[in-house]
């Protein structure tokens, strides 16, 4: 079996998937205790480094996203699908799993 190299631009995403780089999450709280790692929780909030083509609609055509690439979002905490590719951190999902655009 040949090795496939990822890399940002090598991924495309299909139908309504949006492929979003994650912010970098907290590393200290409100009161400037440091977190370990494992106290982290998963940032919601990333910016859109891919988007599909669009959900086909019932006669056939391309239902256009919303998000565009470069757009800060925030999305919902259990969505999509995680992807590491080097040291960045990146998460698949569908459109209908962004909540906001974040400006």
């Amino acid at each position: 079996m040949a090795a496939v190299s990822l890399s940002v631009s090598t991924v495309k995403p299909l139908g309504d998937r949006v492929f979003v780089k994650v912010s970098a999450s907290e590393e200290k709280t409100a009161g400037g205790i440091l977190l370990p790692d494992s106290a982290k929780e998963k940032p919601q909030v990333g910016e859109v480094v891919q988007v599909g083509p669009g959900r086909r609609n019932d006669d056939g055509s391309r239902q256009e996203l919303e998000i565009k690439i470069g757009d800060k979002v925030l999305y919902s905490k259990y969505a999509g699908t995680d992807i590491k590719l080097g040291t960045d951190e990146y998460v698949l999902l569908s459109e209908k799993d962004i909540l906001a655009v974040v400006s």
